[in-house]
């Protein structure tokens, strides 16, 4: 192919990269997200002035509370580490078919 032929391909190649490099950036920040919120959860409880009884039902409470959330978020978290594998796969793939590309309009 002569480096007329490739340089459309190159620029299209290069826009497809950013893309699924975007697309790979917005998955990792909703994963990390999901991961902040789980983190959220485990924070100890603050000391309060209720009586001792009442304060033991309202942690108990909380903590029913918190490991519904948790099973919510971790299911979340399983999606979007999917989703995350796949964008990464395909960052990979276009990194790949435009180094490939660009290499190949250098040498012409």
């Amino acid at each position: 192919m002569s480096p007329r032929t490739l340089r459309p391909l190159v620029e299209i190649s290069r826009l497809m990269l950013d893309h699924r490099l975007a697309a790979l950036r917005r998955a990792a920040a909703a994963r990390e997200e999901s991961k902040a919120h789980l983190a959220g959860l485990s924070q100890p409880s603050a000391e309060t002035d209720l009586p001792l009884a009442v304060a033991a039902q309202a942690s108990l409470l909380y903590e029913r509370w918190a490991e519904a959330r948790r099973a919510e978020i971790n299911l979340t978290l399983a999606r979007q580490t999917a989703e995350w594998i796949e964008a990464r796969d395909a960052a990979q793939r276009a990194f790949g078919r435009a180094d490939a590309l660009r290499r190949l309009n250098d040498r012409g």
